[in-house]
C-alpha cells in the first residue's frame, strides 16, 4: 500500500478559491496508492474525477475516506467517475484507488480533484471600483462563475474523449496482437501439416518398396 501527498496547483486570479490536482498514475497488479488533499475551510465543495486509461478490463476499487474516517465515497471495479461532495469537515481526505483484483495487469490512471471554499466568498477577491453598484459587482460574480462553469464542463468533455480514444487505442493493440498471434500459429500449423505429409508420403514408398523386395 503506497501513500503519497498530492501537490496543489494553484489556479490564478481565484487562487485563494479554488485548488486542483491533476496526476495520471501507474497503479502496479494488487497495489492500492492513496492521495491526500488536505481542505482548510468547512463546507468546500470537492471535485473528484478519475477514469482509467488503460490496462486490464479497465477498472478500478476507489474510495473517499474523510478526517474522521468516514467513507465519503466509494466503488468497486469502476472503469470512471465525476462526483462533487461538500467536505463538512477540515482536515486531510484521504483518495485511494486499489488494483488488488488484478495479479498481473498494471493499469493507468487519470485523476482529478479539484476543491473549492463558498461561492459567497468570491466578491471580496474580485476588482472593485470605488462608486461601482452593488448590483455590477454581482453581475461580475455571476458572469465570473458561470464562465468557469462552461470552462469545467469542456475541460471535463476533453477528459472524457482523451480516455475513449486510450481505451480504442488500447484494444486496437490488443486486437493487432492477437491477429499477430494467431497468424503465427496459422503458420506454424501449415508448416506442421506439410512435414507431416512429407513423412506419411515417404513412409508409403518405403513400405511399397519393401513389399517388391
Amino acid at each position: 500500500m503506497r501513500f503519497i501527498t498530492s501537490a496543489l496547483a494553484l489556479i490564478p486570479f481565484v487562487s485563494s478559491l479554488v485548488s486542483a490536482t491533476a496526476l495520471t498514475y501507474k497503479l502496479a497488479a494488487n497495489e492500492k496508492a492513496c492521495f491526500y488533499e488536505d481542505i482548510s475551510k468547512e463546507n468546500s465543495k470537492v471535485a473528484f474525477y478519475f477514469a482509467v486509461q488503460s490496462g486490464g478490463s479497465f477498472d478500478v476499487d476507489y474510495s473517499v475516506t474523510s478526517p474522521i474516517d468516514k467513507i465519503v465515497l466509494s466503488g468497486e471495479k469502476e472503469r470512471q467517475g465525476d462526483y462533487v461532495f461538500t467536505a463538512q469537515s477540515t482536515g486531510s481526505y484521504v483518495f485511494c484507488f486499489s488494483n488488488t483484483m488484478s495479479t498481473f495487469a498494471d493499469k493507468y490512471v487519470d485523476f482529478e480533484i479539484t476543491s473549492e471554499s463558498s461561492p459567497g466568498t468570491a466578491s471580496s477577491l474580485l476588482p472593485q471600483k470605488s462608486g461601482a453598484p452593488a448590483e455590477q459587482h454581482d453581475q461580475l460574480e455571476d458572469l465570473v462563475f458561470k464562465v468557469s462553469g462552461q470552462l469545467s464542463t469542456v475541460n471535463r468533455m476533453q477528459k472524457y474523449f482523451r480516455t475513449r480514444e486510450n481505451r480504442n487505442f488500447s484494444t486496437v493493440r490488443s486486437t493487432e496482437k492477437r491477429i499477430l498471434q494467431f497468424s503465427m500459429i496459422e503458420v506454424a500449423m501449415m508448416v506442421g501439416m506439410a512435414l507431416l505429409q512429407v513423412l506419411v508420403v515417404r513412409f508409403f514408398f518405403q513400405g511399397a518398396r519393401k513389399g517388391y523386395v
